[in-house]
């Protein structure tokens, strides 16, 4: 919490330019505290005279209190507050069948990326769902989950503002009738961030990175292609999402350049877990959760020599890339193409 001492000493402006929203607080008040932006709050409250306090309701105890509660409000809305995620923990629970599941706990840590494997109906995307839920043993596997080796408040699973979890799905669809841009800008003001402009033009600058084709910012939302839209997604969710935790559900779909996605939401120090039956997507990950009826039934270290094999991999799979690339563009192929 910001101390009150803190407040005192220090000026509207300085305050402004760190938490934006109390822009809107000073200029909610019948005091211009704002227009004295060079000053101390205790400067203020000391020089100011007995008379004009009371005329305006003024009493500085009473308004720093305030203030610093509405700062409080602010960053627990904003999932600011105790926001720091260095590490997620799963403690074991049950398969299908009831049978344990053999491992003490697994830790990932931020920065790192963790594939989920397993054939369909395995029951990959019911752990990314005890991830999202942050289970505490009341889901149909028993699994608890614990944040940086803790038992989590209640704020991380019912705070609206306090997501653990951003999940970008197989699916997704536009409804809005939005531009890129708008539809950014818009979730930027709802994070209050101070430079809109800047942060705008570098999502989009990344998705079009990420996208096999462009789009303007002045494309509307509902136009964008599927590759398009996850692009979109996945730039808007490393750069602006609070949510410490990534969990994606089959990328590999998603005409897009993996690589580049994976690396991005790893470069904002992010916690990705992604199921997939993509072998260059399972390779790309430092880890790989092996699930099997319903329970993970081993992890599984990415290895010096997969990690050469997934080389071969990606040189494969950009032929393969550059055929279809070649198809769309009306060209016949032959035998001995390359």
């Amino acid at each position: 919490m910001i101390s009150q001492e803190y407040l005192l000493q220090t000026s509207p402006k300085v305050l402004i330019g760190r938490f934006p929203y109390l822009q809107t607080f000073f200029a909610g008040l019948t005091l211009k505290l704002d227009k004295l932006q060079e000053v101390s709050l205790q400067e203020i409250i000391s020089n100011l005279e007995d008379e004009v306090a009371e005329d305006n309701s003024f009493e500085g105890v009473h308004f720093i209190k305030q203030l610093q509660e509405f700062i409080q409000q602010m960053q627990s809305f904003l999932g600011e507050e105790s926001n720091v995620v260095d590490s997620l923990t799963i403690l074991p629970g049950t398969d299908k069948s009831g049978n344990p599941e053999q491992f003490e706990r697994l830790i990932f840590e931020k920065s790192t990326i963790t594939s989920i494997v397993g054939p369909t109906g395995s029951g990959k995307s019911r752990l990314l769902a005890d991830i999202e839920w942050v289970a505490q043993g009341d889901t149909p596997t028993g699994r608890t989950i614990l944040i940086n080796g803790e038992k989590p408040s209640a704020d991380w699973r019912f705070a609206s503002g306090k997501k653990l979890v951003a999940q970008l799905s197989q699916n997704m669809n536009f409804v809005m009738d939005l531009t890129v841009a708008e539809f950014i800008e818009l979730h930027a003001e709802s994070r209050m961030v101070n430079n809109i402009d800047q942060i705008v033009g570098k999502i989009i600058d990344a998705a079009n990175d990420l996208a096999g084709e462009k789009f303007e910012p002045t494309t509307p939302i509902t136009s964008l292609s599927g590759g398009q839209s996850r692009a979109l997604m996945i730039a808007d969710t490393a750069m602006l999402s609070s949510s410490p935790v990534v969990l994606i559900d089959e990328i590999e779909n998603a005409g897009i350049d993996r690589k580049k996605a994976l690396q991005l939401l790893i470069g904002e120090e992010k916690v990705v877990l992604m199921a997939t039956h993509d072998p260059i997507l399972a390779l790309m990950a430092h880890q790989r959760i092996v699930i099997r009826n319903g329970g993970i039934h081993k992890v599984i270290k990415t290895s010096q020599e997969e990690k050469t094999m997934l080389k071969d991999l990606e040189v494969a799979d950009q032929a393969i890339h550059q055929l279809r690339t070649r198809l769309r563009s009306g060209e016949v192929l032959y035998a001995n193409i390359r």
